[in-house]
């Protein structure tokens, strides 16, 4: 067995060490346990690769995502496991995820996320063979609250004995909260929440930012054409409003009405599902929502228009001024807050790792016939900030990794056209080569149908995420706004600087968010230690960021709590301005507002950001 991280931590394992039931208690750092797979069962086998499948029976008991490490002779493999927290379940790990390189998907999530009925699977970690493994490990960086893993069982299946609950339900009541666990303000009734609506609705106000009829800052000026633009003034980039008022782009994503989540063989987790009205099916995803239902309670069963009323109010109050990425349209066609559309139909949706085949004959038809379904209509709305053209390519960075998933694929103009390319040199350069010319046409075709079919609007460019070669960043200047999806606790300097350098557009984070462990739910990519500090995390990246003066926008994701029983990839984290009842989180809320009030000065440089940073743990 590893070092232990303490010395109460140590005489926890050693006196499960002999049982059938290991029992982890993480803290401190980044600190490991682990043990010889032969203390977990005698038979178990150290060659793994005739077998599929690695079978687990384990209790977390605080919802925080853990890393599952295999110890090979050759090196050591990873995932990382999020189970429902609080009971005792048998999740199941195909060993692939451990052993290839993910591929399978067309952006960041869909590559990396891989859900399971009783936890889900983040395939960020290492890979390689698993023919000679000498231990399992388990491993927590940042652990809030001494979270306990216990795993009783462990073996080796070449067919899927599937997911399961392994103790008796529920885990979620009729309001869709965890009820394994107990928070201030945890609704016990439906008079309570009428109670907590009532009052939240009278507290709505205006934010007192002066905003102008379309968000910008009502004592600047600047040019006005009746559309959103981008201006550089005195060295800093701004967007101007269609009435010439200077503009910072505060959103945030996925504000919608349906946050669902799949019942399909495990309606056990559930006290009771919502009423089919509420089980909304959402591009082929079905599912059922606790969020509508609760709207439903609240508003009655015409509760849409309601709803739409009371989020822009909120988002006015609040100080957010632009409706972010996949939120509900609704919302943009009441003409009261400004909106941005996510466009589709460029083959990025259905080509190998989001690789859009630009090769096809038809290719230039299909990408004229997708602007004019998405851009003639909007052309002349003077609330639409501008087009996202994707979201996080998945090839950036692991180019050899999509060419090896395009020659894997189905015959196509792609592939063919990569062979081709091949047949004079497979080398690593070359491999990317392609790609970056794979990805200047796609830009080129997509940037040149939307301006034809709407010329007044702002091209917001493609959402990447993490880090991109700066050839990719030079092929991107097309893009009136460089989008950046940026999780940590302040933006990336370098990439920032990066854009800046390379092609100088403004630049537009299109993502980040802070969460806590807790309510069934992990915290998210990035963790504070309660919901005090998601606020102060939420201060210093903003007003930090502000102060670059190339950044003219920061969209928080997402608008509600994800379910704590998961989405459709399974991520379940507690990232949302408002929960599942439809109640706001108060200290974020609070934080936002008091920032939002200073972002004009800040990316001005009359004032300073705040420099308090928020506890991890």
């Amino acid at each position: 067995m590893r070092t232990c991280a303490s010395a109460v931590l140590c005489a926890l394992l050693a006196a499960g060490a002999s049982g059938e039931t290991r029992r982890v208690v993480f803290e401190g750092v980044g600190g490991e346990q682990s043990w010889p797979i032969k203390q977990w069962a005698a038979d178990l086998a150290a060659d793994w690769s005739p077998y599929q499948f690695l079978v687990l029976e384990l209790r977390l008991s605080s919802p925080q995502r853990f890393e599952l490490r295999v110890h090979d002779a050759q090196g050591v493999r990873s995932v990382r496991l999020s189970p429902l927290a609080g009971s005792w379940v048998r999740g199941v790990v195909p060993l692939a995820f451990l052993t290839q390189p993910p591929s399978q998907g067309n952006d960041l999530a869909s590559v990396y996320n891989k859900p399971r009925p009783m936890m889900w699977i983040n395939l960020e970690g290492s890979r390689g063979p698993l023919t000679a493994v000498r231990e399992l490990g388990f491993a927590l960086s940042d652990p809030v609250g001494a979270p306990a893993l216990e795993v009783r069982s462990v073996r080796l299946a070449k067919e899927d004995p599937g997911d399961a609950l392994l103790e008796a339900g529920p885990l979620v009541d009729e309001f869709g909260q965890w009820i394994h666990d107990d928070w201030p303000g945890k609704a016990a009734n439906l008079d309570q929440l009428k109670t907590a609506w009532m009052a939240d609705e009278k507290a709505l106000a205006g934010g007192d930012l002066h905003y102008s009829r379309y968000g910008g800052y009502a004592d600047t000026q600047a040019r006005a054409t009746g559309f959103f633009r981008v201006e550089k003034i005195n060295g800093v980039w701004w967007f101007v409003d269609p009435e010439g008022h200077l503009f910072l782009s505060v959103g945030a994503d996925s504000i919608s009405a349906s946050v669902t989540t799949p019942t399909e063989g495990r309606t056990e987790l559930f006290a009771k599902l919502p009423p089919p009205e509420a089980a909304p099916a959402r591009g082929g995803r079905a599912g059922t929502s606790f969020y509508d239902w609760n709207l439903m309670r609240r508003y009655g069963p015409d509760w849409s228009g309601p709803w739409v009323d009371v989020t822009l109010r909120r988002m006015a109050a609040w100080g957010f001024n632009t409706i972010g990425n996949w939120s509900d349209q609704r919302l943009a066609a009441a003409h009261r807050t400004p909106y941005v559309v996510t466009t589709r139909g460029w083959g990025i949706e259905t080509g190998p790792m989001g690789i859009a085949d630009v090769y096809a004959p038809d290719f230039a038809e299909t990408i004229d016939r997708a602007a004019a379904q998405q851009c003639d209509s909007r052309k002349d709305d003077p609330y639409l900030l501008g087009y996202f053209v994707g979201n996080e390519p998945p090839w950036p960075g692991r180019e050899p990794v999509a060419v090896d998933a395009i020659l894997a694929g189905r015959d196509s103009a792609l592939r063919r056209a990569l062979q081709a390319f091949l047949a004079d040199g497979d080398t690593a350069d070359r491999r990317r080569t392609f790609m970056y010319r794979t990805y200047q046409k796609l830009v080129e075709a997509v940037s040149a149908a939307i301006r034809k079919h709407d010329p007044n609007h702002l091209n917001l460019g493609l959402r990447f995420g993490s880090t991109t070669p700066a050839e990719i960043v030079r092929a991107s200047r097309l893009f009136d706004v460089y989008s950046l999806n940026n999780y940590a606790y302040s933006v990336n300097q370098r990439e920032i600087d990066k854009v800046r350098d390379l092609i100088d557009r403004p630049v537009l984070i299109g993502e980040f968010h802070f969460g806590t462990p807790g309510r069934g739910m992990p915290p998210g990519l990035k963790q504070t230690s309660n919901q005090e500090e998601r606020g102060v995390a939420y201060r210093y990246y903003v007003e930090n960021a502000f102060r670059d003066p190339s950044i003219v926008g920061t969209h928080w994701f997402e608008w509600v709590d994800e379910p704590s029983t998961g989405r459709f990839d399974g991520e379940n984290y507690n990232i949302g301005f408002v929960d599942v009842t439809d109640r706001p989180y108060p200290e974020l809320v609070e934080a936002a507002q008091a920032t939002h009030k200073r972002l004009a000065a800040i990316h001005s440089g009359k004032e300073s950001p705040v420099t308090r940073q928020a506890k991890v743990k």
